[in-house]
């Protein structure tokens, strides 16, 4: 313990004793390990972290499945889910949920907010009790039952100043009253909805929609019982499903379940994107390791003679070793200790750009095991850059470097090759992350510049909801719509008005199975199912979806008039291939319509723009009433975002209850719906930019000591006659050399480690070869530079002094 006490003085004393070559190392470290760090804070908030709840590892999502027609993680009607509800054995609890909104009324202004109906179970699943009152009972789900609601802690103190006898008070949601029959804690999370849920109502099972077995719309989750496993779970529920595709086959047909566990559920489809991060940030923080090895090598030539000294005074190799080790950790853990800093701030700029629907971004911190990763990195960092170098200099022949001014100390082979090791592993480094980062950029340009099928420039929507208490009957929803959408067209600058359900690029989807007149009818389960949109007349117009064939819907369009049906290209191209589908009949499982076609419209990527259009109908919304519409709005010009107080206030001269939600511009919805791919290209191209600027720097200062290094030789060479050219090519020639050997290694090695990247990629194949020659052409450029600087200074010298090198 003494020894290393006395290691860790002398270490302190000699990095004291040149503190530029400190500064410039430990800068390096704390750049590598800070991004490091950063990235592992995210993916331990967000992949390792457990869920906020008792045994989260007994928690587990319920999918329906349809092998035969590829669906592996559908929703559930609620009689089915009832029906397992009521059979299965394996779980503590089972419930099902949906998320909801509410305009939620009686104060000075209405205001809509986010919720979740789910069924009694739904507290029991995730072991949650309530700060005050009580959760759901089963009989809160009875028929006829009185309304309750349990609210978060966040609406108790935001809408209720913490009112301490909040439990029994009466709150009006969506027009009906409801009593307050719980509060939830503080800390208490229901993570498996977009938006955070301030309210939590019982399934209605009276509900139309809760009595049809084909209506999928409800997540299923689950708590295992102590010893079930997840894999008898799902073979007792598949036994159930078997049961019930052959007792209901019109709408169970081949369906059956698969179980996920929650946390897993919850973070597939992050795990490529923060994993591939993850490997960007090590390649960055190796090619930083390569450099500061470089910087010791450099530093190890000037001290070997202090070495010499003390292994003549009797000091062993281990003891050198021993010795240069703990310098080069001591210098990765003061790295460490800046980068832990700088990481602490670069989390938080990273909150401006990190989307939305990140789940648990909001968590990430620095708890004990991004400390222990920090520490655990540093100290592996300060081994990896710091053995090789302390190798080398503790083999040294004592004779030699005993001499004043004997040049042995100064270097040899053995180092000039791990030199040149070095340069090559971070161009071969260097490579792989360019050119992961050029195909991110290369495809989010491709979907950037996708179609999505309509205008979002100068466009703006808002969202309503009519609650159905107030507006019980069809007509009414339909009185409300149009006298809205009649009085926003009047609003100046405002050339269409339109709305729609559910909206594109918005998260919400329809699907409706369907079949064509007049054709055989299809066998039970096999029934074709289609994206399904309500829209008003003037929809098309304010979104920009140009008309193909025939006409879209008019004022003309009522509820007593024949109904009509619009589809779009695909499913124009898949049910009518080489005829006119004008005039055809669509049979539509929704509200029995048999409706005519009466138009073909452009396709619309409606679910994400780097998903093709599937087939889609759209039905008019004066045959199919609905309460919850999207308002869309084309304005002449300007920014539409200008329009929404106007906006708002003709909602409120219609009903001066009834809020607007989630107003924004369809540019902003488009920008947001490719945000993830923004995040990632963004953050793979700033470590890309970081691995070249160190790679480059690594090379220069490497040519920079070899130049220095061979200064006498140079001389010589020039003495007997060599030109400056000759001088250049030479040096040129060696630096280039290193280089090309990197590139090739690193082809190889991104040809077979970019292909983990093949499901982020958009229109792109992760071996394009343009990108792969841009990358090296460029990283070409920026090490002949590299090597040019020193090279043309190597010319420069002068043969008379340079004779005289040590």
């Amino acid at each position: 313990m003494n020894t290393v006490w006395q290691d860790l003085r002398y270490g302190v004393r000699v990095l004291l004793k040149n503190p530029g070559f400190a500064l410039v190392a430990v800068l390096t470290l704390a750049l590598g390990i800070a991004v490091n760090t950063a990235i592992f804070s995210i993916v331990n908030a967000v992949l390792l972290r457990p869920l906020p709840y008792n045994q989260p590892e007994r928690i587990t999502m319920v999918y329906s499945t349809n092998e035969k027609r590829g669906i592996t993680t559908n929703p559930h009607s609620f009689p089915n889910f009832a029906d397992y509800h009521a059979e299965q054995q394996s779980f503590e609890a089972l419930a099902a949920y949906t998320g909801a909104t509410a305009a939620l009324s009686g104060g000075e202004l209405p205001e809509q907010i986010n919720g979740v109906a789910a069924s009694p179970d739904i507290f029991k699943v995730l072991a949650a009790a309530p700060l005050k009152g009580r959760t759901f009972e089963p009989e809160d789900e009875r028929e006829g039952g009185a309304p309750v609601v349990v609210i978060s802690y966040g609406m108790w103190q935001r809408r209720f100043g913490s009112d301490p006898n909040i439990v029994g008070r009466q709150i009006m949601l969506d027009g009906e009253s409801q009593t307050i029959i719980g509060v939830m804690p503080r800390n208490f999370q229901f993570l498996f909805v977009n938006d955070p849920p301030e309210f939590w109502v019982p399934l209605d099972p009276a509900s139309q929609l809760n009595k049809q077995r084909g209506a999928i719309y409800l997540s299923v989750i689950g708590r295992l019982k102590p010893n079930v496993t997840i894999q008898q779970a799902g073979a007792e529920l598949r036994t159930i499903a078997g049961r019930l595709s052959e007792q209901y086959k019109s709408d169970n047909a081949n369906r059956s379940v698969q179980l996920v566990p929650a946390l897993e559920d919850m973070t597939s489809s992050l795990r490529p994107t923060l994993l591939v991060l993850l490997g960007a940030v090590g390649f960055v923080l190796l090619i930083a390791c390569a450099n500061v090895a470089n910087l010791l090598l450099a530093r190890a030539a000037g001290r070997g003679r202090e070495i010499a000294i003390r292994v003549a005074h009797g000091a062993s190799r281990w003891r050198i070793i021993r010795q240069l080790l703990t310098e080069s950790i001591l210098l990765a853990l003061i790295g460490g200790g800046l980068g832990l800093l700088i990481a602490v701030w670069g989390v938080e700029s990273l909150a401006s750009i990190v989307p939305a629907d990140i789940p648990r971004f909001d968590q990430t911190s620095v708890d004990f095991r991004v400390l222990g990763f920090t520490l655990l990195a540093s100290a592996l960092t300060g081994v990896i850059f710091g053995l090789a170098p302390a190798l080398q200099a503790s083999r040294l022949d004592l004779n030699e470097a005993l001499k004043e001014g004997g040049r042995s100390a100064t270097g040899g082979r053995a180092r000039n090759r791990m030199r040149s090791f070095l340069i090559i592993s971070e161009v071969a480094l260097s490579l792989v992350l360019l050119v992961g980062a050029g195909l991110l950029v290369k495809s989010f340009m491709q979907l950037r510049n996708v179609n999505p099928g309509f205008n979002p420039q100068n466009a703006l929507t808002a969202s309503v909801s009519l609650p159905s208490i107030k507006y019980k009957e069809d007509e009414q929803a339909l009185s409300f719509f149009h006298r809205t959408i009649e009085r926003v067209s009047q609003l100046q600058g405002v050339e269409a008005v339109g709305a729609v359900m559910p909206l594109p690029l918005s998260q919400n989807s329809m699907s409706i199975s369907f079949t064509v007149d007049g054709r055989p009818e299809p066998a039970p389960g096999e029934k074709q199912s289609s994206g399904a949109r309500i829209t008003t007349p003037g929809y098309f117009r304010a979104m920009g979806i140009p008309l193909i064939k025939g006409r879209v819907f008019t004022d003309a369009d009522r509820p007593d008039s024949p109904q009509v049906v619009l589809i779009n290209e695909t499913l124009a191209r898949r049910f009518f291939p080489g005829e006119d589908p004008i005039g055809k009949r669509l049979k539509i499982s929704m509200n029995s319509i048999n409706g005519e076609i009466v138009g073909v419209v452009g396709d619309v990527r409606h679910s994400s723009l780097d998903t093709e259009a599937g087939p889609e109908f759209y039905v008019p919304f004066t045959q199919v009433p609905q309460g919850d519409m999207a308002l869309v709005v084309r304005t002449s010009g300007g920014d539409p975002a200008a329009l929404a107080p106007s906006l708002r206030q003709a909602v409120k001269e219609i009903d001066s209850d009834q809020p607007l939600y989630e107003v924004r511009t369809m540019n902003s919805l488009v920008s947001s719906s490719i945000a993830r791919q923004r995040f990632s290209m963004a953050l793979v191209a700033l470590f890309a930019v970081l691995a070249l600027v160190l790679a480059s720097v690594g090379i220069f200062s490497v040519m920079s000591f070899l130049v220095t290094q061979r200064t006498h030789e140079i001389g010589i060479r020039m003495a007997l006659g060599a030109q400056a050219s000759d001088v250049l090519k030479m040096i040129l020639k060696q630096g280039m050399l290193f280089t090309l050997i990197g590139l090739g290694i690193g082809l190889i090695a991104a040809l077979a480690l970019t292909r983990v990247m093949g499901g982020l990629l958009f229109n792109v194949r992760a071996t394009d070869p343009l990108t792969f020659a841009g990358v090296s052409l460029l990283l070409m450029l920026v090490a002949f530079i590299a090597c040019y600087i020193p090279a043309r200074r190597a010319t420069r010298v002068d043969p008379m002094r340079a004779l005289h090198y040590e």
